[in-house]
């Protein structure tokens, strides 16, 4: 058991335990491109080939060599049209022209494109009227990119501008990290899915479908395994069965007759992290590791189990995924309204910023949800605070 596993923590304290604790997740697939977009690159990626793979024209036009338009009007036959996906395989000669096209090889014997716009045409004579420079209007063999290059980091989470160079590059598949895997689950006897009808005393489980949503739209793919009874046997034959890098359990951690994560953990012969956290809501969020597995389990009670798996969850999960970006924003924020409740302990209040400013939620009960639809950040209100008023500027977690 960690010293700490009794103790009353801070959240930084316990985040710092969860970090410090996560496993180490350094498998390495090789997927196809189409399915690499935010995926973490498991090795270095070097350019093949030079990107263009050759000199080509940046517009429509006409192909020449720059040293025959130094009197002007000069006059080019036009001996050829070439289109993107063409090569014109004969060398140009002296005042010849090539009717080009965005993205066509660079004939050569040219050094230059006249736009298209500025000439004039009569059958095969193209007339120029101004001087062109040499390379003017052209683009370089490996101009973008060239061979050999560094282009993609191992760590870099890969973007869709990533995609589209190396699939320029014709790279078919890519190494990249294995994704966590995180299952997710509810304990407690009052659990009713929300395909069976609702019963007297039960409510439906919505913590699950909650966390499902939300680790989804921070990228993850969690398993979900559903509802587990107030029994400790059979809760620790269902841990025993699970292989995975995290799994989130919400119920089960107060200090009720029914909260039996505790024996859970006891009997699982478990490494229990710490227990309680000076925050509210959610401190009853009790950590644990078993076989490789790290396991935090968080209240049942809906604001608590949303309030902790952002403030826990979150920097645990950026260590787990290498990606900083599902890390929150700290940030200072002008309070929109008062806020008269004192607050003994640290708390978090659900609330709205907008254009800088912090309003804050009408209810903030931990039981409440519809109230969280409208939050998109907590105001992180230290212990010992006596009020707030609007105006103040205060601590926002932006979520």
């Amino acid at each position: 058991m960690s010293e700490n596993a009794s103790e009353w923590l801070e959240l930084e304290q316990a985040i710092e335990i969860l970090i410090d604790n996560a496993p180490i997740v350094d498998d390495v697939e090789h997927i196809r491109l189409n399915a690499a977009l935010g995926r973490i690159a498991a090795r270095d990626i070097n350019a093949r080939l030079d990107n263009p793979p050759f000199d080509r024209s940046p517009l429509d036009g006409y192909a020449l060599n720059s040293a025959f338009t130094v009197e002007p009007p000069n006059d080019f036959t036009i001996v050829g049209e070439e289109c993107a996906g063409d090569f014109f395989d004969r060398v140009l000669g002296e005042r010849q022209a090539l009717r080009i096209m965005t993205g066509a090889p660079m004939p050569r014997g040219s050094d230059c494109v006249v736009r298209q716009e500025d000439v004039t045409v009569e059958g095969d004579r193209l007339t120029v009227p101004y001087t062109l420079n040499h390379r003017q209007n052209y683009c370089f063999k490996g101009e973008d990119v060239h061979r050999g290059a560094l282009l993609i980091a191992r760590n870099t989470p890969l973007k869709a501008a990533h995609i589209g160079v190396l699939a320029a590059q014709g790279i078919a598949a890519v190494e990249v990290y294995r994704r966590p895997s995180i299952v997710i689950a509810s304990t407690g006897d009052e659990l009713v899915d929300i395909d069976r009808p609702l019963v007297d005393g039960k409510i439906y489980n919505s913590n699950l479908y909650m966390l499902n949503a939300r680790l989804i739209e921070l990228g993850f793919d969690p398993i979900v395994v559903g509802i587990w009874n107030d029994d400790a046997d059979s809760i620790v034959d269902e841990i025993k069965r699970r292989q995975c890098d995290l799994l989130i359990t919400t119920g089960g951690v107060s200090v009720g007759k029914k909260d039996i994560m505790h024996e859970v953990v006891k009997k699982l012969g478990a490494e229990k992290l710490f227990w309680r956290v000076a925050m509210k809501p959610g401190a009853p969020a009790l950590a644990y590791k078993f076989e490789g597995m790290l396991g935090l389990a968080l209240s049942g009670n809906p604001f608590a189990a949303f309030a902790t798996f952002e403030l826990m969850s979150r920097p645990l999960l950026a260590k787990l995924s290498r990606r900083e970006n599902v890390m929150y924003r700290r940030l200072r924020a002008e309070l929109a309204d008062d806020f008269n409740k004192a607050s003994r302990g640290r708390r978090f209040i659900r609330s709205r910023l907008s254009d800088g400013r912090i309003t804050l939620s009408n209810n903030h009960a931990s039981g409440s949800l519809a109230s969280m639809m409208n939050c998109n950040a907590f105001v992180d209100i230290p212990a010992g605070t006596e009020r707030l008023s609007a105006g103040m500027t205060v601590d926002v977690i932006e979520l």
